[in-house]
């Protein structure tokens, strides 16, 4: 089947020589979600069942980034097959019940990089979820265990809560203002405190949330008592969300990009910020450039138009001992302050989200997103990473930056990671502590100024990913990788 049909992908070319196959392991944005995914492949779980319950997990242990109430993008690789395929269970526009319209959104502002950024929450924020139904649909494709196991370990990870890493105590000061609306204090401001690093975070009720969900299977969001619940909770906060939406979602498959890196191949959808566009444009030499004309091509392919946002998201690599692989990338936006009542369950916040905002958005249409899981292969189809990242605009960046460590400078996946970074905006290229100072001077002699960062910082994006080069996750959002 040729590259780019909107179906399961065939990446197998000309048969390959023995090679060492990519390990089994999980990737992750927090200790406990992969520990998570690490269980189910131990217990005979495929790639699949390990992310889905991993993803299941977040709700609990990455709950600042993403949720049960948002939407996400899954990429998988099947290796007896060769073939990608890439689903898309984002979130649509409410409003296809046409008995309601919404009330005005509420305004908040953050701090993201020291600038004010305004954003809009509340009832009227929350687009159709699209998380259980993508999480029903990897599990139906792909899985081998029983949906019940599949959820099990994430319902045990929410009746104890987890310990908050400092990285995500960080994120929690700039994004207080959407999560702090509701039952949101009470969970991240016990006592009237932002936790600190090291602290419990612990959702009460969302243990029994998630117990529904394995007893009814993901249509309990959508048909079921979670569903209505969900539709009577959002119209009471003075949303659109109605039946008809609910029980018209579907999840979507789509057509699978490529591009080729340094001998390469790299599969993934074609996302709002166009990161395969991107690696198909840089230079075909790009190994042999010296770093800093190097640095300025990158920087060339990488440069974007207008303001950056924070965006809420995280992501979950996992290979399984068969070779296939799963990644999937969810987000909540950066969540509407609209909680299930007693369940621990924040909703999305994506219709508050201007860069999302498209004008042919209707009802029913599914929104547009910067999300990117993807996976590389070898010339001969053989798995060589499997990645994605947090970040909204930056998650391009951090892919890119992250592939061009493994497939040419021929770094292991924590080093290729955990390497310093820079992001383009507009002429401005933000750089972080430690990136090399040869290089910049080269960006700043063709013409961009340089805004030097004093940190590693989550601004960067949440690179998590396993391949050939190793398993590991984003340092600079406490991300852990290991291999099973």
């Amino acid at each position: 089947m040729s590259i780019g049909v909107p179906t399961a992908t065939a990446v197998a070319t000309p048969p390959r020589a023995e090679a060492m196959p990519v390990p089994a392991g999980v990737a992750a944005g927090h200790p406990a979600t992969a520990e998570v995914g690490l269980r189910i492949l131990a217990a005979g779980g495929s790639a699949a069942d390990a992310a889905v319950a991993a993803v299941l997990a977040t709700a609990t242990s990455e709950s600042i980034l993403t949720g049960i109430g948002g939407g996400g993008f899954a990429t998988y690789y099947d290796a007896s097959t060769q073939t990608v395929t890439c689903l898309d269970f984002f979130c649509s526009v409410p409003g296809l019940d046409g008995d309601t319209v919404p009330g005005p959104m509420v305004p908040i502002e953050v701090v993201f990089g020291g600038v004010p950024q305004t954003y809009s929450i509340g009832g009227a924020s929350v687009g159709v979820p699209g998380v259980p139904a993508g999480c029903g649909e990897v599990h139906r494709r792909w899985g081998r265990l029983p949906w019940q196991r599949v959820v099990e370990p994430a319902i045990t990870l929410a009746s104890s809560g987890v310990v908050l890493p400092a990285a995500q105590a960080r994120t929690l000061v700039s994004v207080a203002p959407a999560l702090l609306p509701g039952e949101g204090a009470a969970i991240y401001a016990p006592g009237g405190e932002l936790l600190q690093g090291g602290e419990l975070l612990h959702h009460p009720g969302l243990d029994r949330a998630l117990g529904i969900l394995a007893e009814e299977g993901p249509a309990t969001f959508y048909t079921g008592r979670l569903g209505h619940l969900m539709v009577d909770t959002v119209r009471a906060a003075g949303g659109a969300l109605g039946p008809e939406d609910l029980a018209a979602y579907r999840v979507l498959e789509l057509e699978v990009g490529h591009a080729l890196v340094n001998g390469a191949h790299v599969y993934a959808r074609h996302d709002l910020n166009g990161t395969i566009d991107t690696l198909a444009a840089l230079p075909a030499d790009l190994a042999a450039m010296p770093r800093p004309s190097r640095a300025v091509a990158v920087a060339g392919a990488l440069r974007t138009w207008g303001r950056q946002r924070l965006g809420d998201t995280t992501n979950i690599s996992v290979v399984d001992h068969e070779g296939d692989a799963c990644v999937i990338t969810t987000t909540l936006g950066i969540g509407a302050g609209v909680w299930l009542p007693g369940l621990g369950i924040n909703l999305n916040s994506m219709l508050g989200e201007g860069e999302l905002i498209t004008p042919d958005l209707e009802p029913g249409r599914r929104m547009q997103s910067m999300m990117c899981p993807l996976v590389v292969v070898d010339g001969s189809g053989a798995l060589v990473v499997a990645a994605g990242s947090a970040g909204a605009s930056r998650i391009r960046t951090a892919l890119v930056d992250t592939l061009l460590g493994v497939l040419v400078d021929g770094l292991d996946m924590p080093a290729a990671i955990a390497r310093p970074r820079f992001h383009v905006v507009d002429d401005t290229v933000h750089a972080e502590l430690g990136y090399p100072e040869d290089e910049l001077a080269a960006l700043t002699q063709a013409g961009y100024d340089v805004n030097r960062w004093p940190d590693k910082n989550h601004y960067f994006g949440g690179v998590s990913a396993v391949g050939l080069a190793g398993a590991a996750g984003d340092p600079r959002r406490g991300g852990v990788g290991a291999v099973a």
